[in-house]
């Protein structure tokens, strides 16, 4: 049997002694670290962020961006990343999505250096990331969503049903409903429902990676970057792009509800299968009264009754 390095990177930010500050991410970081010592990664080859060590363990945008580089640099590897703090939208610098946000992750130092953007992300994490390695990824944010910028979502209900969108048929669908409201001319009331169909379609846009630019809306070097990236990339993301994530107490314990709903769901055996995944988290946040929908979003397109590559 062939030897796959593991390599991990878990990001804990608690905002201490802000007006932002969170209580359980420290402790989250502390429950995958222990989750991920049973899966076979070595300590050796873990990088822990926390805003408590200070030096290159402090989570400051550089020392974050630094750490995805180390992540992901090395061919034939298995790679691991989960983030625990605050998430946020920011307006988009370069123009290119419909409703002008882009989702992002907020690093301790936000204040003076700003947030990490999903094109960010995107370029450091996937694009980075070589053809033969793979990245299973963790947000427990706010606003995650969209973060990595992956073409296919799935989504579970309540009844543990899940859905398929493919980002990029959406996305048109949407802006050709838009335009059709504002065929007849425009008023206030036409105006505000394209918006709105506008601002859906921005999460589909996003997972423009490996379709090119069909429609022209981005510019050569941003299609270029996206263009053909079928990676073996997969992320499990705390709720949709409009929705908060929990900072739960669970048990007298302080820690995030998405880290918490996914190890439960490891716990009940549920890593057999992404499909398997998916519905349990869901269930684990829903029996706990958590509103949030869990995503699972991948850069293929996904047999969800595989077994997690991770």
């Amino acid at each position: 049997m062939t030897y796959v390095r593991k390599k991990s990177l878990l990001i804990g930010i608690n905002y201490t002694g802000s007006a932002n500050q969170l209580a359980g991410c420290h402790k989250d970081v502390e429950n995958i670290a222990e989750f991920l010592s049973y899966r076979g990664y070595n300590t050796e080859d873990q990088v822990i962020l926390r805003d408590r060590d200070g030096g290159l363990s402090e989570p400051t945008g550089v020392n974050i961006l630094r750490a995805f580089d180390w992540l992901v640099s090395e061919p034939d590897t298995c790679n691991f990343l989960h983030y625990s703090g605050h998430g946020g939208q920011v307006e988009d610098p370069t123009g290119r999505h419909p409703t002008g946000l882009l989702d992002t992750i907020v690093p301790v130092d936000f204040q003076e250096n700003g947030q990490i953007n999903s094109d960010q992300l995107h370029r450091h994490l996937i694009s980075a990331l070589p053809p033969n390695s793979t990245l299973f990824v963790i947000l427990d944010c706010c606003h995650s969503g969209s973060a990595l910028e992956l073409p296919y979502v799935y989504k579970s209900d309540d009844e543990g049903n899940i859905a398929l969108l493919d980002n990029v048929k959406e996305g048109f669908r949407l802006f050709a409903e838009g335009a059709d409201i504002l065929s007849g001319g425009p008023s206030v009331n036409k105006i505000a429902e394209a918006q709105d169909l506008y601002a859906g379609a921005t999460n589909f846009f996003r997972g423009l990676s490996h379709m090119g630019d069909p429609a022209g809306l981005n510019d050569s070097k941003y299609a270029s970057d996206y263009q053909d990236e079928t990676k073996t990339v997969t992320m499990f993301s705390g709720c949709r792009d409009e929705q908060t994530s929990a900072d739960a107490s669970i048990g007298g314990v302080n820690e995030g509800a998405m880290t918490w709903s996914f190890l439960e769901a490891m716990k009940n055996g549920a890593g057999a299968s992404y499909l398997a995944t998916l519905q349990q988290t869901r269930f684990a946040l829903r029996e706990s009264d958590y509103q949030q929908v869990p995503q699972l979003s991948v850069g293929w397109q996904i047999d969800l009754n595989q077994g997690l590559i991770m």
